[in-house]
């Protein structure tokens, strides 16, 4: 059966190394995504991630890393969910990010998580160029709504 991908993607007007560095360093996250972390995605490395409206921290297996380029991870313990995030620098020191998370099946169940997750990347794309280019924090009480603390 074939299988169905998130997909979201967006250009941010900074150096492709401050995309980088926002999107694997912990400390940059938590302006824009998380609360906290317990380090810097890297290759054959788990950390946790802490966010703001939860009480549990989800473990993330960073799977391959190459600076300025591509990022990849994995959901742990979700089954096959792998995340791909690539990195074009463009002549105007712009840098354009596209998310694809693999995979869920081409099921009802499968469907609504595909579309969750499309959700899901457009607002950390949007929330990581407002915190890029503007110095703003969207996701703070953006998800209040869904807190289970």
């Amino acid at each position: 059966m074939e299988k169905l991908t998130a997909k979201a993607s967006i250009q941010i007007q900074k150096k492709v190394n401050d995309v980088f560095d926002a999107i694997i360093m912990a400390n940059k996250m938590s302006n824009y995504f998380i609360e906290s972390g317990t380090g810097n995605l890297e290759t054959n490395q788990t950390v946790y991630w802490k966010f703001p409206e939860f009480n549990d921290t989800f473990p993330v297996i960073g799977k391959k890393i190459i600076p300025n380029e591509y990022i990849s991870f994995s959901w742990n313990p979700e089954p096959n969910m792998f995340v791909e995030i690539f990195l074009q620098s463009h002549p105007d020191q712009s840098t354009v990010v596209k998310i694809i998370e693999h995979e869920m099946d081409r099921t009802e169940e499968g469907i609504k998580k595909m579309m969750q997750q499309t959700e899901g990347w457009a607002n950390f794309l949007a929330c990581l160029k407002a915190s890029l280019e503007y110095n703003i924090n969207l996701r703070k009480g953006a998800f209040e709504f869904m807190s289970t603390k």
